[in-house]
């Protein structure tokens, strides 16, 4: 058995090489986590998708909210007071102008014209009475044989007898005009709208919805509205008797409804709103715009030869105001400040920062920075740049960078 000394020794060892062991370790995590120890890691490169800048023609477009506004919106009301007895036409019909729409009961205007017409039968055989006796007794006075007083009475019996004719043929006039109203026609071309009212009603002129309404669909026009600042480029374009074109697309802007030109300028600025209206005709043969429908319209008033122009996805916007990732021949790129021109859904001129030939990135600018090397790769075949990857394979979110419309 060893003694007490011996055990006492063998400990002291252990803990002696456990103390050494430990400093081993910890001089050797020193060693591998002081600065500059680790290997150097390198990034690689971002991937992009990059287009060139051309020299291209760019219109200048304003955009503005309208409404379609027939060129002609009739309420169709009677004239006259009477019972509806027949409607000839069925709602939303194409008429064309004069064609029949509603008959009222003509038969108390029919006895009318015919009272009146008996009237003016009886006055006018009375003043051609009056007239024989005038040419009489005008005889008769050139021989002394009547006093000239009876000749003056004769005379303006027969000036009387005219009035009273000239009353029963306006008389006659307003029966035939009213008997007139009682058939109904349309007053334009256009499409009737629902029925106010059912045939055996009581019509009077004092309703307030009419008979029906007609609008005239083709052509058709759109009411809009432009900032006064925008004026001077409008009569600019329209001078001349140049037609400016306008597109109008629906409420999303996306799908195109019809083409028209710029008909007419108002003659005034709305001192509310600082804006001035237009109104642009559109043929609209397929009536795609209907009426009070809202739409998005673009008037063109310039076009602008040789400029740069460059995607709009290619904009961003930061700290140093409207710039662009410029993509540079060591495969790095740079922020490029740049000032706008016109732009359109997916281009945008470039008056200042760029030359011919510059490639911008267009996809993938999330996550660069001034100086981050990149690797060019195509765009995809859908049409639009196709989503990046990262370097560990987890695609890059784009970024909404489309300018805006002017």
């Amino acid at each position: 058995m060893l003694n007490l000394e011996q055990r006492l020794g063998g400990r002291r060892r252990l803990l002696w090489g456990g103390a050494g062991l430990a400093a081993l370790v910890v001089v050797g995590l020193w060693i591998a986590l002081r600065p500059g120890s680790r290997a150097p890691s390198t990034t690689p490169p971002l991937p992009v998708v990059a287009a060139p800048a051309a020299t291209g023609t760019m219109p200048v477009i304003y955009t503005a909210l309208g409404t379609v506004t027939p060129l002609a919106s009739v309420t169709v009301r009677t004239q006259i007071s009477g019972q509806l007895v027949a409607v000839g036409f069925t709602e939303g019909q194409e008429v064309k102008a004069g064609d029949f729409l509603a008959q009222i009961d003509p038969r108390p205007y029919q006895a009318a014209l015919d009272q009146a017409e008996g009237q003016l039968a009886r006055d006018q055989a009375q003043l051609a009475g009056a007239r024989v006796d005038l040419a009489r007794y005008a005889i008769l006075m050139k021989q002394d044989s009547i006093a000239k007083q009876t000749y003056d009475d004769q005379a303006a019996t027969v000036h009387q007898l005219e009035g009273t004719v000239k009353l029963d043929q306006a008389t006659v006039e307003t029966a035939q005009v009213n008997l007139a109203y009682s058939h109904i026609v349309a007053p334009v071309a256009g499409r009737v709208g629902l029925r106010q009212v059912d045939p055996g009603n009581y019509v009077t002129p004092a309703d307030t919805n009419g008979l029906v309404v007609l609008n005239q669909m083709r052509p058709i026009s759109v009411l809009f509205a432009l900032p006064e600042d925008d004026l001077e480029a409008v009569l600019k374009g329209s001078r001349g008797g140049a037609k400016l074109p306008v597109d109008a697309y629906d409420r999303t802007g996306v799908t195109q409804l019809a083409d028209g030109t710029l008909a007419s300028i108002d003659n005034t600025i709305n001192t509310s709103t600082g804006t001035f209206q237009l109104r642009a005709a559109f043929a609209n043969a397929d009536e795609s715009l209907f009426p009070n429908q809202f739409v998005n319209v673009q008037i063109t008033v310039d076009v602008l030869k040789n400029v740069i122009v460059i995607p709009g996805a290619a904009i961003q916007r930061g700290a140093p105001g409207t710039f662009v990732f410029v993509v540079n021949k060591d495969d790095t790129v740079s922020v490029r400040p740049v000032s706008l021109g016109p732009s359109t859904a997916d281009r945008v001129a470039v008056t200042k920062g760029l030359q011919t030939g510059d490639s911008v990135v267009v996809d993938g600018a999330d996550k660069l920075k001034d100086g981050t090397k990149v690797v060019l790769r195509p765009a995809s075949t859908s049409g639009g740049a196709a989503a990046p990857s990262a370097p560990d394979g987890a695609p890059i979110p784009r970024t909404n960078t489309a300018p805006a419309r002017q």
